[in-house]
C-alpha cells in the first residue's frame, strides 16, 4: 500500500481546485462505519476552527446518492474536504493503523509542497536561488546517505560470504 491510495480519490471541481469525498478517505483509512469516522471528523473541525479558519471552506457538506440492494437510490451524507481537512482528519484518525500514518505523510507533504508553490512567486530572486541552491544541498546529501547505505550493505553482504558457520 502506498500514498497513490489519496491520489486515486482526489477530485477536481469545476473550478479547478482539488477535493476529496469524505465518504472516500472514509473508506481508504479503513473506517467501517460513517458514524465512528465522523467523530474523527468533528474533531478536526474543532482544530480547524481553533486554528482560525472557518470550517466552511475546508468541510463543505454536500450529499451522495447510492444505490439500495432493492435497485432504489437513497441520498446520504458526505463532505468535499479540502487538503487541509484531509490533513486534520489524519491527524486525529487511529494512528495504528498503518493506512491512516501513510495519509498523515501524504497530506503533511502535499500541503507543504502547495504552501512552496504558493510562496515561491513571492520571492526576490536572490531568495529564489538561495531557496533553489538550499533545496539541492539538501538532495544531494540525501543522495550522499543513500550511496554509503548501499556501499555498508555491500560490505556486510561481502563480510557474510566469507564467514564460516
Amino acid at each position: 500500500m502506498n500514498n497513490t491510495i489519496f491520489e486515486n480519490i482526489k477530485n477536481i471541481n469545476e473550478n479547478g481546485n482539488e477535493y476529496w469525498s469524505a465518504r472516500d478517505l472514509q473508506e481508504a483509512l479503513s473506517y467501517a462505519k460513517w458514524d465512528k469516522f465522523s467523530k474523527v471528523i468533528e474533531k478536526a473541525k474543532i482544530s480547524c476552527e481553533n486554528s482560525g479558519f472557518n470550517t466552511y471552506e475546508h468541510f463543505l457538506q454536500v450529499g451522495k446518492m447510492v444505490d439500495l440492494a432493492n435497485g432504489a437510490m437513497r441520498e446520504i451524507e458526505d463532505m468535499q474536504l479540502t487538503r487541509y481537512a484531509c490533513y486534520l482528519i489524519v491527524q486525529n484518525a487511529d494512528a495504528r493503523k498503518k493506512v491512516v500514518s501513510l495519509g498523515q505523510t501524504y497530506f503533511a507533504i502535499q500541503t507543504r509542497k502547495q504552501e512552496l508553490v504558493e510562496e515561491f512567486p513571492r520571492l526576490s530572486e536572490d531568495e529564489k536561488r538561495l531557496r533553489l541552491r538550499s533545496e539541492m544541498k539538501t538532495h544531494n546529501k540525501m543522495l550522499e546517505l543513500k550511496l554509503l547505505l548501499n556501499t555498508l550493505y555491500s560490505k556486510i553482504m561481502d563480510t557474510k560470504d566469507y564467514m564460516v558457520a
